[in-house]
């Protein structure tokens, strides 16, 4: 069954299981605390707005999404696709988000993807199915699935802050990469959104004592997933961004 983080009670109810199943998250837990539960809009609105916030200070995303909601209320898939790419330039969106985000809402408006059977999918497959789409990468698939839908069990394994928290949660030798983070959290199933919360939390707390800036996101091409890899072509579009905050730009892994 697919579970999901709905409220704050549902987050800790999960670690409470997670921490329980994997003792060696319990120090982690100590000193990293509950995390807060964050969500965002699900459906076309959650997705464009995390592709909208890609590789941009929180506080430029958010304006440039502002305008984006301002300029096409209500947000409807199908006036996206429409729009002409000029307009939606003016409104700050670079020449590869708009169409990414073009692409996404050509394909909702013609039936070839369903956000609503993508949030009722186990975590491998509902990440597999958004990776097929053009503009979606690994990394935003499952920053989609954990803070717009609230899966528990999405795990972006290529996300170089969880593969550093990892790092110093587990006392491993050298920080793990998609491969072997992916490995790691078997473990955690069906609770693998929930470690990536409390690890998130974890390497906040770790680098503000430690005095080291945020780490950020691997190229999405990077990161192994179930499905074929991208071609180096959108490797490259998909690029490397700040890690995610609150999902309304581009949510910061650190402060979630």
């Amino acid at each position: 069954m697919v579970q999901f983080l709905r409220t704050q009670s549902d987050l800790a109810a999960a670690l409470a299981k997670l921490v329980a199943a994997d003792p060696r998250l319990v120090p982690v837990l100590e000193k990293a605390g509950e995390p807060a539960l964050r969500r965002g809009e699900p459906g076309f609105p959650g997705l464009a707005r995390i592709i909208c916030g890609q590789q941009l200070s929180t506080a430029s995303a958010g304006a440039i999404w502002g305008r984006l909601q301002a300029a096409f209320d209500p947000f409807d898939p199908d006036a996206l696709r429409r729009a002409r790419a000029d307009r939606l330039g003016r409104l700050g969106l670079s020449a590869a988000k708009i169409k990414s985000i073009k692409a996404i809402a050509t394909a909702l408006t013609k039936g070839e993807l369903d956000l609503d059977h993508v949030g009722q999918s186990d975590a491998d497959i509902a990440h597999a199915t958004l990776i097929r789409m053009h503009g979606i990468g690994p990394w935003t698939a499952d920053i989609y699935l954990l803070f717009c839908l609230g899966h528990a069990d999405a795990w972006p394994a290529g996300d170089l802050a969880l593969q550093e928290a990892a790092r110093i949660a587990l006392c491993l030798k050298a920080r793990p990469n998609a491969r072997e983070m992916i490995a790691i959290a078997e473990a955690w199933r069906p609770w693998r959104g929930v470690a990536a919360h409390l690890l998130w939390g974890y390497y906040h707390v770790v680098k503000r004592r430690e005095g080291i800036g945020v780490a950020t996101k691997p190229a999405e091409a990077k990161t192994v997933r179930p499905a074929a890899r991208k071609s180096t072509r959108e490797a490259k579009r998909n690029g490397r961004s700040k890690r995610p905050g609150v999902v309304g730009t581009k949510p910061r892994a650190a402060k979630r």
